[in-house]
C-alpha cells in the first residue's frame, strides 16, 4: 500500500500517469478521499502528459486517523469552534503536501486544491512557494469572514453529522451531495454522490471529519496573505454553488497577484459527468502555459 510517513502521520496516496510527466497534485475537501477524484478527470489529465498525485488527507481515507483524545462531534465544533484545541491546522495539512513531494523526489508540482483542498493548496502556495510551479483553486474561498455564507440547506445538509448505522449514514453522505451539487446536475445521478458507498467502506470516519472541520473553522483568513502570492494561479468556481458562494471564488482571483477566474455555469459544489472535461481541460491549458513560460 502506497503510504508514508508525513511529519508523524501516515499518509495514503497515489500515482497515475508517467513518472516522466510533469508531476500535478491534487487536494480534496473536508471528508473527502482520493476515489472523490472522478476517473474520467484523473484520465483526461494524464492522457495530456502529466502525472496525476492525489492523497487521503489525514484523518479520512486510507490515512491515519488522529483521534487519540476525545473528539467534539459536528455540532458541537460548530456551535463553539474556538472552545475546542484543534489537534492540527490546515497548514499541518499543507506540510502534509510538501511531505508527499519530499517522498516522491519532486521539487515541486503544480497544485489543484478543491473546497477546503483549495485552502490547503493556498497554504502551500503562501508558505512553500518554491514548490508550487502554479496552483488551481477549486470552489474554495479565502476565509475572509466578511464574504456571504452559503445557503442554511446546503450548509445544513453537508456540515452534520451522519448517523451511526451504514445505510442511513450513506444516505445521509448522498443527500448532502444532491443538495451542494445545486440544482442543475443530480449528483445521484452524475456527480459525486455515487461515491457515498464506497467512501463510506473504505474509509468513513465522523470523528476525523470534525477535526477536519475544527482545523477549517480556526484557521486565520487568507485574504492578505494572498496578496504576496506571485505563482500562476487559475480559480475555477461554479456559477450555483450553493455551499461556497461564487463571491468567494471572485474574492480568491482578486487578491492573488497573478491569477485569472473562470466561471462554470450551473456548476455547484460537486464534479458533475457533463462538466468534467472543461474543467480538465482549464487545468490542463493553465498547466501548459506555466510551463511554457517557466
Amino acid at each position: 500500500m502506497p503510504s508514508f510517513d508525513a511529519n508523524g502521520t501516515e499518509i495514503y496516496y497515489e500515482q497515475t500517469g508517467s513518472r516522466a510527466e510533469g508531476p500535478l497534485l491534487l487536494i480534496h475537501g473536508l471528508s473527502c478521499q482520493l476515489i472523490h477524484w472522478p476517473g474520467p478527470l484523473i484520465t483526461r489529465l494524464t492522457a495530456s502528459g502529466l502525472r496525476v498525485i492525489t492523497m487521503d488527507n489525514r484523518d479520512v481515507g486510507l490515512s491515519e486517523k488522529l483521534g487519540t483524545s476525545p473528539t467534539p462531534n459536528i455540532e458541537e465544533v460548530l456551535a463553539n469552534p474556538l472552545d475546542h484545541a484543534p489537534p492540527y491546522s490546515l497548514a499541518d495539512m499543507a506540510s502534509d503536501a510538501v511531505a508527499l513531494l519530499n517522498h516522491l523526489g519532486q521539487a515541486g508540482a503544480h497544485i489543484v486544491g478543491l473546497s477546503m483542498g483549495g485552502a490547503i493548496a493556498q497554504h502551500l502556495a503562501i508558505e512553500h512557494p518554491l514548490r508550487v510551479y502554479s496552483l488551481t483553486s477549486i470552489m474554495s474561498t479565502t476565509g475572509n469572514p466578511d464574504l456571504p455564507p452559503g445557503e442554511e440547506e446546503a450548509y445544513a445538509a453537508f456540515i452534520s453529522t451522519p448517523p451511526p448505522d451504514r445505510a442511513r449514514a450513506i444516505a445521509h453522505n448522498s443527500h448532502a451531495w444532491r443538495i451542494i451539487g445545486g440544482p442543475h446536475y443530480d449528483s445521484a445521478q452524475c456527480g459525486l454522490a455515487r461515491v457515498s458507498e464506497p467512501a463510506y467502506h473504505r474509509g468513513f470516519c465522523p470523528s476525523g471529519v470534525a477535526r477536519q472541520l475544527l482545523a477549517l473553522l480556526t484557521a486565520p483568513p487568507r485574504h492578505t496573505l494572498l496578496a504576496g502570492v506571485s505563482v500562476p494561479s487559475l480559480v475555477i468556481h461554479g456559477s450555483a454553488d450553493p455551499l461556497v458562494p461564487l463571491a468567494a471564488g471572485e474574492e480568491t482571483a482578486a487578491c492573488l497577484a497573478n491569477a485569472k477566474l473562470q466561471v462554470i455555469e450551473k456548476m455547484g459544489h460537486d464534479l458533475p459527468d457533463p462538466l468534467l472535461e472543461d474543467i480538465a481541460d482549464r487545468i490542463i491549458a493553465h498547466v501548459r502555459s506555466v510551463s511554457i513560460t517557466r
